[in-house]
C-alpha cells in the first residue's frame, strides 16, 4: 500500500524556520507530482507548493519567497523549507502525491504552529 509520512512539524516563533519532510513508499516515485497542502481551523484547504515530476515548482502567493519545495527522488522524499514563518502559517500540513487524475495519495499531516 502506498504511504506518505510527514515529519518536521512543531512549534516555532514568528520569523523562525522549519523543514517538513514527506517520505513516500511509492513505486516509481519520480513520476509523481508532489505537493504540500495546509488547512487551518475554519479555513479551506490551501495548496501551498507543488513540484512536478520534472522539477517545476509553484507556490501560493502567501508563501512565495519564504517557502521552498524540493524533492529527492533517490530518497523518495519531498521537502518544504519554511522560512520567515508567520502566525498565519499555522496549520496542519499534508503531503500529496499525484499521477495523472486517477492516482492520488495523502499523508496524515503534521502540525505547524507559529506563535510567540
Amino acid at each position: 500500500q502506498a504511504q506518505l509520512v510527514e515529519s518536521g512539524g512543531g512549534l516555532v516563533q514568528p520569523g523562525g524556520s522549519l523543514r517538513l519532510s514527506c517520505a513516500a513508499s511509492i513505486s516509481i516515485f519520480s513520476i509523481y507530482a508532489m505537493a504540500w497542502y495546509r488547512q487551518a481551523p475554519g479555513k479551506q484547504r490551501e495548496l501551498v507548493a507543488s513540484i512536478s515530476s520534472g522539477g517545476s515548482t509553484n507556490y501560493a502567493d502567501s508563501v512565495k519567497g519564504r517557502f521552498t519545495i524540493s524533492r529527492d527522488n533517490a530518497k523518495n522524499t519531498v521537502y518544504l523549507q519554511m522560512n520567515s514563518l508567520k502566525p498565519e502559517d499555522t496549520a496542519v500540513y499534508r503531503c500529496n502525491a499525484r499521477w495523472d487524475m486517477n492516482y492520488e495519495y495523502w499523508g496524515q499531516g503534521t502540525q505547524v504552529t507559529v506563535s510567540s
